[in-house]
């Protein structure tokens, strides 16, 4: 019986992935860009052996719904197919970041699957390599494989040759000490689906297709900055991609809104801080949670300043960079 046990965090994307070329193989239409957290750990434990005649999935200890266990059972599935193990697992999940309301819990929890079943059944692969299984489960997770700064590229071309093009690599960003006010002013499960929400912008949004030739362009201007240090270009790229995405919604046919009422006041608030001349920057994914990008030295004054314009927010939290995908041989959780 091979019992492994694997910890990720979350990745906020600066150059946001927004849409599938592929939805088998998770091609993404942009290449995109995160920064992967110091908090908000999920830990997934893979345990191949037992007497079973199917995977049995748990969450925090009890039965996970089958919405949550029919992907991690079909993710097994392709560890299986790879190694030609075909014995069943029990996996048990125990995620600190609250699911699906925009704060990449996907991506931690199939960062930490990839590496724990990949493990535990005896699949042997290198980073990319890593990255590249993690994102079949969710196409974010292929960024949580690593930690601080991680571009995973698009990809060139269908079938084989996008999947195997398609991966993610860490970016040495030595210059910057970054870090995120994470205000959660509403953590309550989407109405829409991050994949519904896709898939109906790509159909119907005229708004799309030049979101999409912009963020190639922001992306090379960002992978610059970083590694020149310029923090301001970063976020200056990074808010306006985030925003052009979430125009991009309000484009489609219907339209897609995930703002709340507390998200528009954190809006409102960076705007005021940069006018008072404190860097901050804002970046959302699809949810109505606000991260606010900002030097780590700036961020206490930051952090009070969000807590105070949201004053209903659930929690604020400070992050900074955090590290990639590993092994727990203790098991915590």
């Amino acid at each position: 019986m091979n019992s492994v046990a694997a910890i990720a965090h979350p990745n906020i994307a600066l150059i946001k992935y927004w849409g599938k070329r592929d939805e088998v193989l998770h091609l993404p239409m942009t290449t995109s860009l995160s920064l992967t957290l110091r908090e908000f750990p999920t830990t997934t434990r893979v345990t191949v052996g037992p007497d079973s005649t199917a995977d049995r999935v748990t969450f925090s200890g009890a039965p996970a719904p089958a919405a949550f266990a029919a992907p991690v059972s079909r993710f097994l599935e392709l560890v299986r197919e790879r190694t030609g193990d075909r014995r069943y697992a029990v996996v048990d999940t125990v995620n600190t970041v609250p699911t699906a309301a925009g704060l990449a819990s996907s991506a931690a929890g199939f960062a930490a699957l990839a590496l724990a079943a990949a493990t535990a059944y005896g699949l042997d692969l290198d980073r990319a390599a890593l990255s590249r299984l993690a994102r079949r489960g969710s196409g974010s997770a292929a960024r949580s494989v690593f930690g601080g700064f991680a571009v995973w590229w698009r990809g060139v071309g269908a079938g084989a040759a996008g999947d195997l093009s398609s991966f993610a690599e860490p970016i040495d960003a030595p210059l910057l000490d970054p870090a995120l006010v994470v205000a959660l002013v509403d953590t309550r499960e989407k109405a829409v689906s991050s994949r519904e929400a896709m898939r109906r912008t790509m159909a119907t949004s005229p708004f799309y297709p030049p979101w999409v030739a912009e963020s190639a362009r922001d992306l090379d201007r960002m992978r610059a900055a970083l590694r020149e240090g310029d923090l301001a270009t970063v976020g200056e790229i990074a808010e306006a991609n985030a925003l052009g995405m979430h125009a991009t919604m309000l484009g489609a046919r219907p339209a897609v809104r995930y703002f709340a009422p507390g998200t528009l006041r954190v809006l409102d608030l960076v705007l005021e801080l940069r006018a008072a001349g404190i860097g901050a920057w804002a970046t959302m994914d699809a949810g109505p949670n606000v991260k606010v990008l900002c030097d780590s030295r700036d961020s206490a004054v930051v952090a009070a300043a969000v807590a105070e314009v949201a004053g209903g927010a659930e929690r604020i939290v400070v992050t900074t960079a955090g590290p990639g995908a590993v092994l727990s041989d203790s098991g915590e959780r």
